[in-house]
């Protein structure tokens, strides 16, 4: 008689366990945008060529030269047109702004690229750089540290060093000097995602 009951018990545990199993199941919705394998495989994609982009612009020597692609007299980047001190109609006109176009803009990912850098007090201050709108919920990350020097030049519109340094007193260079023993540490982040 015990064992039949525990049995019966068993038996109606196993059968709410699965009504409410079935319920929950019911309530979820499928949709195309739902995260699938594939869907992350892309992701995957996407987040391996954002970091690959900054790589390969550290080491041929384009990133420091991007961040520092300042016009002393506007106080913006080259090419940066409006009240706006960021890009928003394509990349800079500089090696990195290309590497970032062949890798995105050709294969109609959107992406934003953000400067963080420490302010004079140590908080984390978020700067845009490249700006294409408010990334999707499927928008992956990628970022790389460059640490600027009072020594490092601003450069020219047309990508050579000029004269005027991070350190020099006339330079109003966007991110400010931190007083320590280097100028500055920037992080460069890549956000992309499938339009």
């Amino acid at each position: 008689m015990r064992g039949q009951a525990h049995t019966l018990e068993a038996v109606i545990a196993s059968l709410m366990l699965l009504s409410s199993l079935v319920f929950a199941l019911q309530m979820t919705a499928v949709t195309p945008l739902s995260a699938s394998t594939s869907s992350q495989h892309i992701e995957n994609q996407q987040a391996a060529t954002g970091k690959g982009v900054l790589t390969a612009a550290a080491e041929a020597g384009a990133l420091k030269p991007a961040l520092l692609f300042w016009n002393n007299s506007t106080r913006q980047f080259h090419g940066v047109t409006g009240q706006e001190n960021f890009y928003t109609s394509g990349p800079p006109d500089n090696r990195f702004g290309e590497m970032l176009s062949r890798s995105f803009d050709q294969r109609g990912i959107a992406y934003n690229v953000y400067l963080d850098f420490v302010s004079p007090s140590g908080d984390i201050v978020p700067r845009r750089y490249v700006y294409n709108g408010v990334p999707t919920d499927n928008a992956v990350t990628a970022t790389y540290t460059v640490t600027l020097s009072d020594d490092d030049p601003l450069y020219d519109a047309d990508g050579t060093a000029n004269e005027t340094t991070l350190g020099d007193p006339g330079s109003t260079y966007l991110i400010p000097d931190t007083g320590r023993n280097h100028y500055n540490t920037v992080r460069v982040e890549v956000i992309a995602w499938r339009i």
